[in-house]
């Protein structure tokens, strides 16, 4: 059958899910795997992680059901559902794409002071002290700390060298992945509107 009728874009709808399925087992594998062997200890990151995996799933199972089944509810809350997350992604790709260096240092420096878990896997993972300044009487998780101090970089300096970089891969990720969400809503929405083969001549669904 050409491409565009029932079958194809049932297939293509299912293909499409079938990829936001592996990825959200994925996002909730590295953060388990992360978790588990202490790569990262903040519960907060660790469940934003998995949080955002496990919707993912969910999405991509009311997609997939939707799909095998031609049931024009599900594909309906799956589009609205799609779309929002689209608008959502799309914005927060492109303004991770538009920050500017200070606009960057300001919420590196935000972000720090938020969590005190956190503090502690960068210096001890970037080898650093403090975020723009510290002094002898701060405690430090950093390897250099404990042998001399002063020989300790400010974390800023560090993470600033590659914020940038990744915050540009990740708007790239967020545009390419967003791109693919239009996608599924326009299968979605034409899947929806093309009447089964299988069915009855007379009937639509």
């Amino acid at each position: 059958m050409v491409c565009g009728g029932f079958t194809c874009t049932k297939n293509s709808l299912c293909a499409l899910n079938i990829v936001y399925v592996l990825v959200s087992l994925l996002l909730i594998g590295v953060a388990a795997w992360g978790k588990w062997f202490g790569l990262v200890s903040s519960i907060r990151v660790v469940a934003v992680v998995i949080g955002v995996g496990t919707f993912l799933f969910l999405v991509a199972f009311v997609g997939l059901c939707g799909a095998l089944k031609h049931h024009q509810v599900l594909l309906f809350f799956y589009m609205i559902i799609l779309f929002l997350v689209f608008v959502l992604q799309f914005s927060v790709s492109c303004a991770c794409l538009a920050l500017n260096k200070d606009q960057q240092n300001h919420l590196l420096e935000v972000g720090w002071n938020k969590s005190e878990v956190t503090q502690h896997d960068i210096e001890k993972t970037l080898n650093c002290c403090g975020f723009s300044s510290f002094s002898n009487s701060t405690v430090c998780a950093a390897s250099c700390f404990n042998e001399s101090a002063s020989s300790c970089k400010t974390c800023s300096n560090t993470i600033q060298q590659y914020a940038g970089e990744v915050l540009r891969f990740v708007g790239g990720i967020g545009l390419f992945f967003s791109f693919t969400e239009v996608l599924g809503v326009w299968l979605a929405y034409r899947y929806r509107n093309i009447k089964d083969p299988r069915s009855n001549p007379g009937a639509f669904l």
